[in-house]
């Protein structure tokens, strides 16, 4: 028994002695792998392996040695973790004895302790036995790269667990570690070595009498001047050595006395990335340092920084210096001083405005801007420092004002004005009387009056953003100040021609009423209501703009000053005021004026969006009265004729339209137990004709439209829509099951196309919400019931159609199972010869974003990338049956196909595009000029993002542009040419035999009739001239 288990054992020693003699003398490397998996099973232990090296391990041979070495490390790296401490210590004993071995032999021993230095049962004081060794025997700079790398490797696993070890060495392991990278060059190693660095400053490493040492064997790659080779498998950038270095050299205010000097002589030099470097440096360096750092450099730094604002050709040394700059100053402000301390900030400020003041006389001059962004970089460090500038800076400024007359040198001097107004937003004052603005209010407040009185118009604008950042300092501008403000915004809004000034005075007027509600309520909010009332012959007079723009400017004063709760609860009540008169007959009502109404009630109801408060109160307020005058317009017995105007202006498409988007807009922010609160008046408006709740409610019939109702009536459902599809989800909506029925009786009625696409889309926005189960399940039966007796015949196929084009959207956007079966129903429909072309223009539809139903805005179901799966899933079917179609059916198809491809996200059309191409080169032979359009609009960007797939087929697009070039449809011409265009992003050599012919072909078009026919003439013709010709 004895005899047997001691053969036992032989037998695995007999088969590791035979893996070392293949890896040592055999030199394959498979074994080591072997070897490394068989002690991690048990099968042999880590002392096993040393005895069966043995030999190779004495052998004279110093090769021999290397590989014996080689097999062991390789193993402990695999093994580490199995090791005890005792034979961890015999290990490196072993190890740090070979590190004096023949220079063969060391990068196997590197190896090895770089295993040895990720055990977890290394005994104290091996990890600076190990570093003292390597420091005394080993040139590490000698050594190939990826040996440097282990030496790096092996310091950085003992900084990371042994690091009170190591701090015990003192300035040694400092100086031992600079001998270590001294001539570094390689950028893997370095940074590695930077961050070690990095970590002995941070980490409170002693750095003894070494610190100018340290600094050198670091600041001697400053700037970091490294290009990586093409194809670098190690991806390292030049950005990464730059980032590395740079958190290296401010790191500490020990390197100040060093750096600074070296930061200087950089920025005065003539290397681009030199200057940028340094100056990025020094930005971060001012992050540590204090005044005793940079006291002695200060005039150096500015001087040099001022040169480089001053003379720079380059905006970025012009932005890296002004944040230098910044940096510098605040750096200089939140240091600590003694009471007998100098304080640098002043005189550096000072030094700044000594440098920089006289410029800001000379608005002319080419050194007034410098000078000004130098000094609102300063003024932009700190409160202190911003005090300091802006005391001395403003009087100036406000005195060249006045002396200068012209109006481009006052808007020079007002943008000034203007910057360093709005970095006094930065910081906040308790006491009113400490603000520096407070002694120069008057005097603020007069000049910009005096430049929105101007008629320069420049001058007006730069006066307008003045005048809004003044007024957000708080507490700042007296009533009196607030209200000559108020008369020139509402002289601007309406007796200025020029839009710039009017649409600036509009935005400044909504940002100051949010601050101001008052000084707006009082002083221009009943001009406006003055203005509606005003009769045309009253604005005759003067020079002024006549009734029909000065009433649209009016609106959008009063919708652009709502952006306060209580002006909102001012300028709504006059909006929708303005409104019933046209009702009583006060004013004579048109498309234009109402439609214009709509627009403001939609920019207020925008407003009140950001405040659930103002939100409820416009839509109890707007809602009820909307809906009340459009129910009275739909009454079929009004007689007097201002009625009958009203009543055909209310119920046209346009300003159903805008009325639509005016109660979608006041919906879709609704909390749900306000919607609900709602939902309980709206819905029996429709259903039963309660209309209790609607002001002015004594009508003169009864109100039915899903009954007998008029046309009028009818037309209504589509406010209903616009209110039901904006609730949001979870609102349960009364009498759910009737009001689907009726809307879906109501979609298929004939007598009126724009009711019974309003009721079908109704009906499509509320299915689309629905939740899953056994009703929607009814409601999607009845639908599909609906649709196919409408399409089977009669005259009601158009309704139907359409009906079951809205219901597909609703259930694809959600992903439901039937959006399958109704999408291959259109598909079906291509080929009849009445619906067809609606049936192709249908798939546009199915893949666009709706404005007034089924909208996320609306809280509708929109799953993400719907158009990515409804790619998938139907293209290969319109392809199959563009094939099989007869030849009168496939445009058809080719415009349902260039509708989906179109609005399909490039990335997932560039892999299929190869087996699509050749349809879409075919649609551009169809007569119909939507798809030659929508073709056109996919095709552009392929050419510029699929180039190669796209040069296999020029010689049909060269021909087919420009055969479209010269279309009837001016769009069809536009994108044709920016086709020609794009093309010229093919390989030139492509084209080259293309050139001339196309040359001579684009000059027809650059005699077009339209301008911007021409314009895309001259783009492309001009792009295709310099077709490879040099630097083209």
């Amino acid at each position: 028994m004895a005899a047997a288990a001691a053969l036992e054992a032989v037998a695995p020693l007999g088969a590791l002695w035979g893996l070392v003699q293949d890896f040592v003398m055999g030199q394959q490397e498979g074994p080591a792998d072997q070897v490394a998996a068989d002690v991690k099973s048990g099968s042999y232990t880590v002392l096993q392996v040393v005895e069966a090296l043995g030999s190779s391990l004495e052998n004279p041979e110093p090769r021999t040695r290397a590989r014996g070495i080689q097999l062991l490390s390789q193993v402990l790296l695999q093994c580490h973790c199995l090791l005890l401490e005792k034979e961890v210590v015999h290990l490196i004993l072993f190890y740090e004895n070979r590190l004096k071995d023949h220079h063969l032999v060391i990068p196997s021993v590197l190896q090895g302790l770089r295993a040895l230095s990720l055990c977890v049962a290394l005994p104290p004081g091996l990890a600076v036995s190990v570093l003292k060794a390597i420091f005394q025997e080993v040139h590490v700079q000698s050594l190939p790269q990826v040996d440097r790398h282990t030496v790096y490797s092996i310091i950085t696993n003992f900084m990371r667990t042994r690091e009170e070890e190591l701090k015990g060495l003192g300035a040694d392991f400092t100086f031992g570690f600079i001998q270590v990278m001294d001539g570094e060059k390689d950028p893997r190693n370095l940074l590695v070595a930077f961050r070690i660095v990095y970590d002995l400053i941070s980490r409170d490493y002693s750095l003894g009498p070494f610190v100018e040492e340290l600094f050198e064997v670091t600041s001697c790659y400053f700037p970091i001047d490294f290009t990586p080779p093409p194809n670098d498998p190690h991806g390292i950038q030049r950005e990464d050595l730059i980032l590395s270095l740079r958190a290296v050299l401010a790191s500490t205010p020990r390197f100040a006395e060093f750096l600074l000097p070296l930061l200087i002589e950089k920025v005065d030099s003539e290397i681009l990335s030199a200057k940028l470097d340094s100056l990025q440096t020094l930005n971060a360096c001012c992050a540590v340092y204090g005044q005793k750092e940079l006291k002695d450099f200060l005039p150096s730094l500015w001087a040099s920084i001022r040169r480089e604002v001053f003379q720079t050709a380059s905006e970025r040394v012009e932005a890296e210096g002004l944040a230098a700059l910044n940096s510098l100053t605040a750096c200089l402000s939140r240091s600590v001083l003694r009471a007998d301390a100098e304080d640098l900030l002043d005189s550096f400020l000072s030094n700044i405005l000594q440098d920089c003041r006289h410029h800001l006389c000379e608005p002319d001059m080419k050194l007034v801007w410098p000078s000004a962004k130098l000094l609102q970089a300063a003024a932009g460090a700190s409160a202190r420092a911003c005090d300091h500038i802006t005391s001395n800076v403003l009087p100036l400024l406000l005195e060249q004002f006045h002396k200068h007359s012209q109006s481009n040198q006052r808007r020079t001097i007002l943008e000034m004005i203007l910057g360093f107004l709005k970095l006094q937003q930065k910081w906040s004052y308790e006491d009113k009387d400490e603000r520096p603005l407070s002694g120069f209010k008057d005097q603020l407040c007069s000049l910009i009056f005096m430049a929105l009185s101007d008629p320069n118009t420049q001058l007006q604008l730069v006066g307008i953003r003045t005048l809004t950042v003044l007024g957000a300092q708080p507490d700042l501008l007296s009533s009196g100040d607030l209200e000559l403000a108020v008369g020139h915004l509402y002289r601007l809004s309406f007796l200025e021609e020029d839009s710039q000034s009017w649409a600036a005075a509009l935005e400044a007027s909504g940002t100051l009423a949010a601050l101001y509600p008052m000084a707006f309520s009082s002083h221009l909010v009943p001009k406006l209501a003055e203005d509606l009332c005003t009769e045309e012959s009253d604005l005759a007079r003067g020079d002024g703009p006549t009734r029909c723009s000065r009433h649209p400017r009016c609106l959008q004063a009063l919708s652009a000053v709502s952006t306060h709760p209580s002006i909102v609860k001012e300028t709504l009540p006059l909006l929708l005021q303005h409104l019933c008169q046209m009702n009583r007959g006060i004013t004579s009502p048109g498309t234009s004026e109402v439609i214009a109404i709509c627009h403001s009630l939609q920019q207020v109801a925008e407003k009140c969006q950001r405040d659930p408060e103002s939100c409820w109160y416009f839509h109890q307020t707007a809602v009820p009265c909307l809906l009340a005058l459009a129910v009275q317009a739909s009454m079929p017995d009004l007689a007097e004729k201002e009625h009958s105007v009203l009543k055909k202006v209310l119920l046209e498409d346009e300003v159903l339209a805008t009325m639509v988007s005016v109660i979608a807009t006041a919906t879709t922010h609704l909390s749900p137990d306000l919607a609900t609160q709602s939902v309980a008046h709206v819905v029996p408006l429709f259903l039963d004709g309660n209309i209790s709740f609607l002001p002015e409610n004594s009508f003169s019939g009864r109100f039915q439209p899903f009954q007998d109702g008029s046309s009028g009536q009818r037309r209504l459902v589509a406010l209903l829509m616009a209110f039901v599809c904006s609730l949001p989800r979870n609102v349960e909506i009364p009498q759910l099951n009737r009001l689907m029925r009726e809307l879906l009786e109501l979609s298929c009625c004939q007598s009126c196309p724009f009711s019974s696409t309003a009721a079908a889309k109704c009906f499509a926005g509320l299915l689309n919400k629905h939740p899953a189960g056994q009703q929607l399940d009814e409601f999607l039966q009845l639908a599909v019931d609906k649709v196919e007796a409408g399409l089977s015949s009669g005259p009601c196929r158009s309704q139907a159609f359409t009906l079951l084009l809205w219901v597909t959207k609703a259930l694809v956007l959600r992903y439901h199972p039937l959006s399958s079966c109704l999408t291959d129903r259109l598909m079906g429909l291509l080929s009849d010869p009445e619906l067809g072309p609606a049936a192709a223009d249908g798939f546009s539809l199915l893949m666009s974003d709706c404005t007034d139903v089924l909208t996320r805005a609306g809280h509708a179901e929109v799953r993400i990338m719907f158009r990515q799966r409804f790619f998938t899933d139907n293209v290969p079917a319109l392809v199959r049956g563009f094939h099989a179609a007869p030849q009168d059916v496939k445009p058809n198809y080719l415009k349902g196909l260039s509708h989906v491809l179109n609005r399909l996200p490039k990335p997932v059309l560039l892999p299929e595009l190869p087996t699509l191409l050749s349809l879409l080169l075919e649609a551009l032979s169809c007569p119909d000029s939507v798809v030659q359009l929508s073709t056109l609009s996919c095709l552009q960007p392929l050419l510029l993002e699929a180039p190669q797939v796209m040069s296999l087929h020029v010689d049909t697009l060269v021909t087919k542009f420009l055969n479209l070039s010269a279309s009837p449809s001016m769009a069809v011409r536009i994108a044709a040419l920016q086709c020609m265009h794009a093309l010229t992003h093919l390989p030139t050599p492509v084209l080259l035999p293309y050139k001339p012919q196309v040359i001579r072909a684009l000059a027809k078009p650059l005699d077009d009739k339209k301008r911007l026919v021409r314009k895309e003439a001259v783009s492309a013709r001009g792009e295709w001239f310099l077709l490879g010709s040099p630097g083209s």
